[in-house]
């Protein structure tokens, strides 16, 4: 790791939220039933915040920033199932900070299941105020609303962008990745490839760089389940770039990481029949539990490159696992069925 990225690391404000390191899991089970090569899951979906997930890496750093500035309060934006948005609620309650979630109806889904359930439920449980709004027009209306109103009665709010993804919260996965290469060096690990699913960007951003960072050589395959390959990609281009200038390290080789969008179906929080059957499988062989919007949209495109044979059999891919379990139960119909 370069010296300079190791000391910009260490000097940035940062509040733990999270178990770590997570375990890296091999699904030998999975494996028996359908060959290939070997699967490990990164398990952040256990990082410890009101049910896990890929997020509270993120918020550890993006929070150290916000007490750091003397904040005392928190807004950020996701769609109605944000698991980013459960997660800001979870570390606020932790640190005492009020939050603010304004949450987009992203998805065509009106029934109680998804209005009621879920992250939603979670969102109340853990004391958010939920500002439910149309599309992204009304999302920046109500967030200069609330701003507003919180500095004319002296509240200091700390801005999140969705998803935590800026080149603060990419520290976060930047770190995780060097969690995650030790892990491999100790399991004597040989890494065809990382796989991850993307809507931000911002985890990718910080496997990519990471991964680089500690030498680590397996491509990095970044799964879009939020926006199309060619807008994914840019999203993640840009904030590669960005974090390498804060870490005052190299960019890493555009070689390295390939995005897809093969996994996204007909658009993002609509099911697909490949995402049902990872979650599936991977719930009947490992114990282990996907969502529908995210994870399990990733595995089923990790089953799909195991299928048409473009992963070396006799050496290691890593899924990195990102939670979003709490989906499972605004999706409760589909699985009914």
């Amino acid at each position: 790791m370069s010296e300079a990225a190791r000391n910009f690391l260490a000097a940035q404000p940062r509040v733990i939220l999270g178990h770590w390191p997570t375990p890296l899991q091999p699904c030998d089970r999975m494996r028996e039933q359908l060959g290939g090569p070997r699967i490990w899951l990164k398990r952040d979906d256990c990082s410890g915040l009101a049910i896990g997930g890929n997020k509270t890496r993120k918020l550890e750093f993006l929070l150290g920033k916000a007490l750091a500035e003397g904040c005392d309060g928190v807004i950020t934006f996701g769609a109605l199932q944000s698991n980013h948005a459960r997660q800001t609620a979870a570390a606020c309650a932790k640190l005492g900070l009020s939050c603010d979630l304004i949450l987009t109806r992203a998805v065509p889904r009106s029934d109680e299941f998804y209005t009621g359930s879920g992250n939603v439920l979670l969102d109340r449980l853990l004391g958010a105020h939920l500002h439910i709004v149309e599309d992204s027009d009304a999302a920046f209306e109500k967030f200069a609303e609330l701003y507003e109103a919180a500095q004319e009665s002296g509240q200091s709010l700390f801005g999140i962008v969705p998803g935590g993804s800026d080149s603060t919260g990419v520290l976060g996965y930047v770190q995780a990745t060097l969690e995650l290469a030790e892990q491999v060096t100790a399991l004597g690990l040989d890494l065809d490839s990382i796989l991850v699913a993307a809507s931000t960007a911002g985890t990718a951003a910080g496997i990519v760089l990471g991964a680089a960072i500690a030498n680590l050589n397996a491509q990095v395959r970044v799964a879009c389940v939020y926006e199309p390959a060619s807008v994914t990609g840019a999203e993640l281009d840009s904030l590669v770039a960005a974090t390498a200038a804060d870490l005052g390290c190299a960019l890493a080789d555009r070689s390295t990481w390939s995005v897809s969008d093969a996994p996204l179906g007909e658009g993002y929080g609509i099911p697909t029949h490949a995402g049902q059957a990872a979650i599936d499988l991977l719930a009947t062989t490992e114990g282990v539990l996907l969502d529908p919007v995210y994870t399990g949209k990733a595995f089923g495109y990790l089953l799909d490159l195991i299928a048409q044979g473009q992963l070396d059999e006799q050496r290691d891919v890593v899924f990195v696992h990102t939670g979003g379990s709490p989906g499972l139960f605004a999706y409760g119909p589909i699985f009914a069925e």
